[in-house]
């Protein structure tokens, strides 16, 4: 596979999770995480830094906007939920 092919492979996946992730809003970042050790902020960092690295310069919001399809806040209001105190014990515990 060149590499060509690949990072649009890559990039068709990328597409694919975030796209996912928008369908999902009952999933909560503390869920993810929890399970997986990243969430939708993680994912939204991870496009700013990959933007800074080739010389684009993404707000942070920007990023997020493109990971949750709306506006941060807007999306927390709509979805984000009061985190159980276990969830969030939990959290701290894999916190690294």
């Amino acid at each position: 596979m060149d590499k060509q092919t690949q990072t649009e492979i890559e990039a068709a996946a990328f597409r694919r999770l975030v796209e996912h992730l928008r369908t999902r809003p009952d999933v909560q970042n503390l869920d993810l995480m929890n399970l997986a050790g990243f969430c939708r902020n993680c994912l939204s960092n991870w496009f700013q830094e990959a933007a800074k690295d080739v010389g684009i310069d993404v707000t942070r919001d920007a990023a997020r906007e493109r990971v949750y399809g709306m506006p941060y806040e807007e999306w927390k209001a709509k979805h984000q939920t009061e985190a159980p105190a276990e969830k969030l014990a939990a959290f701290q515990q894999h916190k690294h």
